[in-house]
């Protein structure tokens, strides 16, 4: 009698976890900037994503890997990059950090969920080296194995397993984020197939990196916006983010970042708008357009999957987060790059202006805008300051009782995502991965913290570590020390000057020797070190401290 009163006891707790674990929907979008989002003081409309933020949490100050490849195998891992394979892109250059493709031992947040009971799917982008995500614990994925190449085009995207055929469009009709979410929304009809399982759904966009490619109608909305030029744009953004309260009330406008155009070794520094003759102020004035565009579209079917969740009643129990994978990109000077990326740029005017941004055309928004898109910060996409590992990141979870409107400032990192979504699901790390070598996850579950709003003594003080390409930090506490690639480190007190603009390494070395001890020690352990001497990168110039 009592063992059958144990059983239904635990058959009774075990329901209970069931009907209580969330649907999780990890939204990433490519190359975003921190203040591009009108939630985080953008003049893009955003108001999908606006609402979430203003329902639910903004994080102020969390941190991804500065890149692409590196950030989405911590996304999808929780381990620093290095530590499976994928410190720099997917090019194996054989040093075990380096190798290119997600390491055989890895274990992704997809085969994590899977054996907690989750049905899982993949919509968007892969980028971790290896050519099928439905190996890695998602079991329906459609969209780029690799960087995404064209959005109108899509032979460019995948549909996995492969006897499964991707929806079929009209000539004309495609876009890829359009697709991506009808391809997501299939997968959670799939999932509801299956009501007693709940779903995590990986909805990866590949806007707003380049190529620059938009519908006409989401471009018209911008044609005009951007004509003012970066230096006010920055200005403007700036006293929103202030109102807003996702940058400090004192915070002031870095300078005008610098740039290394491909190869050069000298850097130069973003000129002033005025400065640029009238014909280059509106073919770059085009380029953000464009970007705005693919931004705008983006956050709209944000809007389709929401009202989806909400038609079918799983709105309310759905973990939301959105994130960003790197800062806006820079590559390679202020005018951007025309056809492919490199040293090659097209000026556009008159007539030539209506056709940037259609299936013909292929651009990029350059250093000037991308310095703005990560407003107030310097530096960009593929470094380590602020502007290239500083995100908009946005929780909304009304069943995990998150307060709403909460801005949030304690520093977190995108390690911290695996373990924040086992404890959302009441799960723990399975036992068949336990003797993995890459099994102790070194990040923290930031549901304490979403919930209280307050860190405890471990996350406000532990350090977080960053390294790509050559270009270094860690984070510990309010202090920062960073480094671009082959120069020497630079100390800043974030609380008092997140735009990294007084170094005090002189003034405090003993503080700069131990967090340049700590990294070091991270670096050896995490496969970092020795830093390649050659990445089979020909743009990485050795390039000085940018002051």
């Amino acid at each position: 009698m009592k063992f059958l009163q144990t059983l239904c006891l635990l058959m009774t707790v075990s329901a209970v976890l069931a009907d209580e674990r969330p649907n999780i929907l990890l939204i990433v979008a490519d190359d975003l900037g921190y203040s591009d989002l009108g939630c985080y003081g953008g003049e893009i409309n955003t108001p999908n994503l606006d609402a979430l933020a203003y329902n639910g949490i903004r994080m102020t100050q969390m941190y991804n890997m500065g890149r692409c490849c590196p950030s989405r195998a911590s996304i999808l891992t929780g381990q620093y990059p290095h530590r499976v394979g994928l410190g720099h892109m997917i090019k194996d250059i054989d040093q075990p950090g380096y190798r290119g493709s997600l390491a055989v031992d890895a274990v992704t947040s997809g085969q994590l969920m899977q054996a907690s009971g989750y049905r899982t799917f993949l919509a968007g982008k892969w980028h971790l080296g290896t050519p099928d995500p439905t190996k890695h614990g998602f079991e329906q994925s459609y969209g780029t194995v690799k960087s995404g190449r064209h959005y109108f085009d899509p032979t460019q995207l995948d549909r996995f397993p492969k006897n499964n055929a991707p929806i079929e469009y009209q000539p004309g009709s495609f876009h890829a984020t359009d697709a991506t979410v009808d391809h997501a929304l299939e997968f959670l009809e799939m999932g509801r197939e299956t009501p007693e399982q709940p779903w995590f759904l990986y909805l990866a966009f590949n806007a707003p990196h380049f190529p620059l490619h938009a519908w006409p109608g989401d471009i018209e909305r911008y044609k005009d916006r951007y004509h003012e030029g970066w230096d006010i744009i920055r200005e403007d953004r700036l006293k929103r983010m202030k109102k807003l309260g996702v940058i400090a009330k004192d915070s002031e406008l870095s300078k005008r970042s610098l740039y290394w155009d491909w190869g050069e070794t000298a850097p130069l520094r973003n000129p002033a708008w005025d400065s640029l003759p009238r014909d280059r102020r509106g073919d770059l004035a085009r380029r953000m357009a464009i970007y705005a565009a693919m931004v705008d579209q983006m956050d709209r079917n944000v809007g389709r999957v929401i009202d989806d969740l909400k038609t079918k009643g799983e709105f309310e129990n759905t973990l939301i987060v959105f994130i960003s994978d790197n800062g806006a990109c820079y590559e390679w000077d202020p005018f951007g790059f025309d056809v492919w990326s490199g040293r090659n740029n097209k000026l556009h005017w008159g007539d030539q202006l209506e056709l940037m941004g259609n299936a013909e055309s292929y651009h990029s928004i350059g250093s000037g805008w991308s310095n703005a898109s990560n407003t107030p910060f310097r530096l960009y996409k593929h470094y380590s300051h602020e502007g290239g590992i500083s995100m908009p990141a946005i929780v909304h979870w009304p069943g995990g009782k998150l307060p709403k409107g909460k801005v949030l400032d304690t520093p977190a990192h995108i390690i911290d995502l695996v373990p924040t979504m086992l404890e959302a699901a009441h799960a723990e790390y399975p036992q068949q991965w336990q003797d993995n070598s890459t099994i102790k996850l070194p990040g923290l579950s930031l549901v304490d913290l979403w919930q209280t709003g307050k860190p405890d003594d471990v996350m406000h003080k532990r350090a977080l570590f960053f390294e790509h390409q050559g270009s270094r930090a860690v984070r510990e506490g309010n202090w920062k020390l960073v480094a671009t690639r082959g120069q020497p480190w630079e100390l800043y007190h974030i609380s008092h000057d997140r735009i990294e603009s007084r170094d005090l390494v002189k003034r405090h070395p003993l503080l700069a020797r131990t967090l340049a001890a700590k990294w070091d020690r991270w670096a050896d352990a995490n496969q970092v070190t020795p830093l390649p001497r050659n990445l089979g990168a020909d743009y990485l110039p050795s390039s000085p401290s940018d002051k």
